[in-house]
């Protein structure tokens, strides 16, 4: 998700799941076994992408059950009690300005879900900062690096990161390779006018994620879930040069489609996502995940139909992208699903699958 960036340098004020955290960002305590851990579910994931979590609350902010005896509580599990959310979604940036979704502060976030007994996605971006269809910068420590190197980069940044969500107890279900990387990841080296090098890169990822924890399910991950074009130029790149993945990615948000033009509402963004969805899995073969999703937060009753149209496919599941996010919240984005610090009707959806 294309995201313009503010961030705080506040001291990181702790809840119960999650340790200390300094200015100069987010450090995790030593591994503490949790003795009554909560067994899991399976099946169709219910997600939430919390990635701003930390952050937030920094500064200051807090988190309440809807209706009118709201009741503080701790957001992911207010998500998993009160908006049937059973996994997380969380994105690693390799070196950013003030440590947000660095691996301290992931191995943090993944730890409380952990704690919660919830499913965990994490999300690599392969940057410092957001990588989207804008923006697929190159670390600044990765520009000067030959080919070769940058391939080993990619599997030592994937390789610590994992090992440390390893060596704190928690085992992420799926992992991407990738954010939103329809023109390509860490251009112009990995961008699709070089899809070898795009694939290599892509592989450096998987063969990491596959060294560390074996079952994960490896996912690339492009924008716009209605173009069905985007959708075929990348895999067909990938299934051309043995390219490595196991699950497809998605987002899907109609009102970035209709910013760009589309015509018909959110029902025919709908419509078209399905039908491409149906058209990957008869081509290549695969399951296909809607990694995030999202709509204007006062208009919570769409979105619920959104949700509850999309989980009637044949997909694995949905990640709403940063539903805790206020209206506005850093620099604009508008697309959470809670008001005033509570959950709308929006993830409502969840609770009948």
């Amino acid at each position: 998700m294309k995201m313009t960036t503010i961030i705080s340098a506040l001291a990181f004020a702790a809840s119960v799941f999650c340790g200390a955290c300094s200015v100069e960002g987010p450090v995790t305590n030593p591994r503490q076994d949790n003795p009554s851990a909560i067994e899991k579910e399976v099946g169709f994931a219910r997600g939430a992408d919390v990635s701003w979590l930390t952050q937030m609350e920094s500064e200051g902010r807090k988190f309440y059950t809807p209706g009118e005896d709201r009741q503080e509580m701790e957001c992911m599990q207010l998500l998993r009690d009160h908006c049937g959310v059973n996994s997380i979604r969380l994105r690693v940036w390799v070196n950013p300005k003030d440590g947000w979704n660095n691996v301290d502060d992931v191995v943090l976030k993944a730890r409380r879900a952990e704690n919660l007994g919830l499913r965990t996605m994490i999300d690599f971006h392969f940057s410092d900062t957001w990588a989207d269809p804008g923006h697929q910068e190159m670390p600044e420590a990765w520009k000067e690096l030959s080919f070769d190197n940058l391939k080993s980069a990619v599997a030592n940044h994937v390789n610590e990161t994992l090992t440390a969500l390893k060596n704190a107890g928690v085992t992420p279900e799926w992992v991407q390779v990738g954010n939103e990387t329809t023109p390509g990841m860490m251009l112009p080296v990995g961008s699709v006018d070089n899809p070898v090098q795009l694939t290599q890169l892509n592989n450096a990822g998987y063969d990491a994620v596959k060294a560390v924890f074996p079952e994960a399910k490896v996912i690339v991950h492009l924008d716009g879930g209605n173009n069905q074009w985007a959708y075929d130029s990348m895999f067909d790149i990938l299934e051309n040069n043995g390219g490595k993945y196991d699950m497809i990615g998605m987002s899907l948000y109609p009102y970035w489609a209709e910013q760009q033009g589309e015509t018909g509402g959110w029902q025919k963004v709908a419509d078209d996502c399905i039908a491409n969805i149906n058209h990957l899995k008869q081509k290549y073969n695969k399951p296909v995940m809607i990694c995030e999703i999202g709509m204007p937060y006062d208009q919570g009753e769409l979105c619920k139909q959104l949700i509850t149209k999309m989980m009637g496919t044949d997909i694995e599941g949905i990640f709403y992208w940063e539903p805790q996010a206020p209206n506005g919240y850093n620099d604009g984005y508008n697309l959470g699903c809670f008001d005033n610090d509570a959950p709308t009707v929006a993830l409502d959806a969840f609770k009948n699958k």
